[in-house]
């Protein structure tokens, strides 16, 4: 059970030694290192409310089965009779003191029946911790997949302000020498002020981004996003199939089902009465005698036998067992569908930024080369560009899809934790 708190603890004190860092060192731009998606990830899960909450609730679940193992308490009885009355019962002359102590008896195996609920409850807190720690790197991966897209879509964006640039000044220089219209100098103007308006729109959402990741990690963000590892694809070859067995939400379904089990177990040990013990001693005021008290009690269960208790809970059994086997329908589904759109996105990233994108950028450098020339006309030339800057907004945008479909796959494939240390 301490795993998941151990951990939990781990990443805190790694995020609180990152933030101290952050607090002492001075910003350089030179030694200022890469803000990589595992620093986001250790950073954020250290201050991370649902982080905290899980680890709440697997302490919350420690103490109940700690609980669930205590047995009932004894009690103290002390009763007087023949006080407060009248004649030779008046005052307490004749009273009758008896102290008692009564010790209730658990049959049935309500004690190791209630142990075991716990024991199910404490393994589903540890699943929901995994689970809020999988939730949270997904959510910090593609926060950051985000942020690293709308910075390589600045790159893009600067690079065709450039590109429009300088046709704008070969147009003018045309025009100048005769060699063209004034209208491809107005075309060329039009394109250059549209391309410096889209990299002044691409800087604000990267800045968007930025900050939507800063919120997120929960400090600001020193230093440039790992764009190397946004710019690599995974290997090739076919995809293995899954196993969904080993899952988180295999695990949260089977832990629920466990949880039913004990909940039938415990209903049925319900039905069998407990018994109390007493045994005490009584004193005769009128006579200053003493003589042992003795007794047993047995409930009756005439109104409530327990049976509908158990109807309920195998109800509540058979419900959590469909369950798990919907879950197992639909994660299977799931992973083979994440699988597909990751092999989908790595071929378009790969054909986009690959012969595409050398394609797209040969044609564009030889169109400038011939418009500078007067070998093509400026339609051309704006036709080659624009396709140049298609593929890589395209390229970049298959990337993210790619890191996308990389991260819910993960997510979906991400492994139970070991349950059943104390």
């Amino acid at each position: 059970m301490y795993r998941i708190i151990a951990a939990l603890m781990a990443v805190t004190s790694c995020a609180s030694i990152a933030q101290a860092q952050t607090a002492t060192s001075p910003p350089s731009s030179a030694s200022q290192p890469i803000f990589t998606l595992d620093r986001a990830r250790t950073i954020a899960g250290g201050s991370s409310p649902s982080i905290e909450s899980a680890a709440a609730g697997v302490r919350s679940a420690a103490a109940g089965r700690t609980i669930a193992g205590l047995r009932p308490n004894p009690e103290i009885q002390v009763q007087t009779e023949n006080v407060a009355g009248s004649g030779i019962y008046r005052g307490t002359q004749s009273a009758e003191t008896t102290a008692t102590l009564a010790l209730p008896i658990e049959l049935g195996g309500k004690r190791s029946a209630r142990i075991a609920v716990a024991d199910s409850r404490s393994a589903r807190a540890q699943i929901d911790a995994s689970i809020a720690l999988a939730d949270l790197n997904l959510r910090i991966t593609q926060t950051y997949i985000a942020a690293a897209a709308a910075e390589r879509r600045v790159d893009v964006a600067r690079q065709q302000a450039e590109i429009a640039g300088n046709a704008f000044k070969a147009a003018r220089t045309r025009v100048t020498a005769g060699a063209g219209a004034p209208i491809d100098q107005q075309r060329a103007d039009v394109l250059r002020v549209n391309a410096e308006v889209g990299l002044e729109r691409a800087i604000r959402e990267a800045a968007v981004a930025r900050g939507n990741l800063e919120r997120l990690v929960g400090q600001p963000i020193e230093g440039s996003l790992d764009l190397g590892w946004f710019d690599r694809i995974g290997g090739y070859g076919p995809t293995m199939p899954v196993d969904p067995s080993g899952t988180l939400a295999l695990a949260a379904a089977q832990a629920d089902l466990n949880t039913a089990d004990a909940q039938v177990r415990l209903a049925r040990s319900q039905r069998i009465p407990d018994i109390t013990l007493s045994v005490g001693a009584r004193r005769l005021s009128q006579t200053n005698d003493k003589a042992a008290v003795v007794g047993i009690a047995i409930p009756f269960p005439l109104f409530n036998n327990g049976a509908a208790a158990v109807s309920q809970a195998r109800a509540e059994q058979t419900r959590a067992d469909a369950n798990r086997r919907v879950a197992i329908i639909e994660a299977e589904q799931a992973i083979a569908s994440a699988q597909a759109e990751l092999a989908n996105a790595a071929a378009t990233a790969r054909a986009a930024g690959g012969p595409g994108l050398a394609a797209a950028s040969e044609a564009a450098r030889i169109a400038r080369i011939g418009y500078s020339q007067g070998k093509f006309s400026q339609l051309d030339l704006l036709e080659a560009e624009r396709t140049l800057a298609e593929t890589r907004a395209a390229y970049t945008d298959a990337l993210a899809a790619y890191h996308d479909a990389e991260a819910r796959l993960e997510r979906l494939t991400a492994p139970a934790p070991e349950l059943g240390e104390r």
